[in-house]
């Protein structure tokens, strides 16, 4: 059936819009954080896989870092083993690791990989052992001492992008496993916005982009910021305005920025084609942060 001429216009706009951010971002690296409502929603599935597949076409290297945190909450309790949390993270002992590992490496990136690859896609899992690729060490507090009572809970140490790079330029669209591994070959389970926003540092990445179950950063009347800069965050944080769940993924996303990406985005997973219509329109579906420029 033929368009109108209205929806005709409306195809239109859409394409002429997006062509200068197409142009703008050809043969640059977007590290997105996949998890929340667009994880384990299949509609949301089905439009990330297609947003992902679409950037590597027209020129961008997505590479993407999921988390998993209620598969592994699941598995665990089919398994009759307990879990302990202490403010808000898993205690993680070496037969809860092994289920991290076994939901992480062996199912969650694996869904991934085939969603991608069945819309046309050229995905390969990693895992942060692959190639030595994430170095861990346990995490520690503010004083930088190690918190041991959560057990196997890790940290970025180092990140060698070499396969990741590999993968980008041979035409492969690179989905990590956020585990990484220590001196001994000891395994770490680490939190997946913690090493997105690492490894969007290490690849100097143009854009840093976490999908969320939020529309994005709001203010004391309920209105999305974007456009916000660094220093803006930190205002924003220091008058409460920021607080809670939302203060890990806007440190993840500063933390970005001060090491070398140009731009990070909170962005609404919950919106189908979230990511396209974060990258190639004017107006978004979240909240940008700024680096400086370079």
């Amino acid at each position: 059936m033929a368009l109108s001429s209205k929806e005709a216009m409306n195809v239109a706009h859409v394409l002429t819009e997006a062509l200068p951010y197409i142009q703008r971002f050809r043969r640059k690296t977007v590290v997105v954080k996949y998890g929340g409502n667009a994880m384990t929603d299949e509609a949301l599935q089905s439009s990330f896989a297609r947003d992902v597949v679409l950037m590597k076409l027209v020129g961008i290297d997505p590479v993407i870092v999921h988390g998993g945190g209620p598969q592994i909450g699941q598995m665990l309790d089919k398994l009759g083993k307990k879990t302990e949390f202490i403010d808000g993270m898993r205690v993680t002992d070496a037969e809860t690791m092994d289920v991290v590992e076994m939901v992480l490496v062996g199912l969650v990136n694996k869904r991934i990989v085939n969603l991608i690859n069945q819309h046309g896609g050229r995905a390969v899992g990693l895992s942060g052992k692959d190639g030595g690729m994430i170095r861990a060490r346990p995490l520690a507090d503010a004083q930088g001492q190690a918190k041991t009572e959560l057990g196997l809970v890790g940290e970025v140490a180092s990140i060698d992008p070499g396969v990741v790079s590999r993968l980008d330029t041979g035409g492969f669209i690179p989905v990590i496993a956020p585990v990484g591994v220590d001196d001994q070959g000891r395994a770490y389970n680490i939190n997946a916005d913690l090493v997105a926003g690492k490894i969007a540092g290490v690849l100097e990445a143009e854009k840093l982009m976490l999908l969320t179950n939020t529309a994005g950063v709001l203010d004391k009347q309920g209105e999305l910021l974007t456009g916000l800069s660094a220093q803006r965050v930190q205002d924003l944080i220091a008058d409460g305005t920021i607080s809670g769940g939302m203060l890990p993924k806007i440190q993840c996303a500063l933390d970005a920025v001060s090491s070398g990406v140009r731009a990070a985005h909170i962005v609404d997973g919950r919106v189908q084609h979230a990511c396209l219509l974060e990258l190639f329109t004017d107006e978004g579906v979240g909240t940008l942060i700024n680096g400086p420029r370079r």
